[in-house]
């Protein structure tokens, strides 16, 4: 099983930046970046974010708002925040080269932490992130940790439980025929699927306060304005969070980002 998902990956992995190195800080941004965003639109924000601060030094010598104004349009904007803090521990202490140690720093939980681990320190560390979770669970046989233990290559197969999960086993269309581990599936050919709830039924994400949030930010950003058009106490509400979080420091017209 294991010879047979690392061939395939060998053979069809996606050519992603951040699968060629192995620098801790490329590999902690590309996994932040990718929390929430799909992999196409972190492509150039990530290489563009490097060529920007191409070390954790370099990104701790950055002005927060410099940070905040890059990271619009990635979506849930304390993620750049803690960044920026992770780096400014990194620049001054070095790394931690295992996933506990890792955990200490901002904004790294289990996955992340584990993933750096992984991908930049060779720990032999589950990277679980809802695809391998998946995978693990579909095979039946053993959770992450379990099914990383009998692999020649911890990293390449940490990547390719994730490929396996982004792009065959995924969440609404398992396509076992095209799966390489198939003949050791427990659920092949039998995955039961969650259904969808009804349109009616889920949140507008313009009616969500991350919505406003974002706006907020991408305004003040582009040195505009607070957005106008959004009923005051869902403004209000929003700046009161971003606030609190760090990210925006005064109001009305003082508003700016921190």
């Amino acid at each position: 099983m294991h010879e047979a998902l690392l061939t395939w990956y060998a053979r069809e992995r996606r050519d992603l930046p951040w699968r060629r190195t192995t620098d801790p800080y490329a590999i902690l941004v590309s996994e932040v970046m990718l929390q929430q965003t799909q992999a196409a639109r972190v492509v150039p924000r990530y290489e563009a974010w490097l060529e920007r601060w191409p070390t954790e030094d370099t990104l701790a010598a950055a002005r927060r708002g410099e940070v905040l104004a890059a990271w619009v349009g990635l979506g849930y904007n304390a993620r750049a925040v803690r960044l920026h803090e992770a780096c400014a521990i990194v620049a001054r202490e070095g790394w931690p080269r295992t996933a506990a140690g890792l955990r200490a720093l901002p904004g790294v939980g289990a996955y992340t932490a584990a993933a750096v681990a992984a991908f930049a320190f060779g720990e032999r560390v589950a990277a679980v992130d809802t695809n391998v979770r998946r995978v693990a669970r579909r095979l039946g046989r053993g959770g992450p940790q379990e099914l990383l233990a009998g692999a020649s290559d911890a990293a390449a197969w940490n990547q390719a439980t994730m490929e396996l999960g982004a792009t065959v086993c995924r969440a609404r269309e398992a396509r076992c025929e095209a799966c390489p581990v198939a003949a050791w599936c427990a659920s092949c050919g039998r995955v039961e699927v969650a259904p969808r709830a009804p349109a009616g039924a889920r949140e507008r994400f313009e009616d969500t306060n991350r919505w406003v949030r974002g706006r907020v930010v991408a305004a003040l950003a582009a040195g505009e304005p607070l957005p106008a058009g959004i009923e005051g106490r869902r403004l209000e509400r929003a700046l009161d969070g971003l606030i609190r979080d760090g990210l925006v420091a005064g109001r009305g017209e003082e508003a700016r980002l921190a």
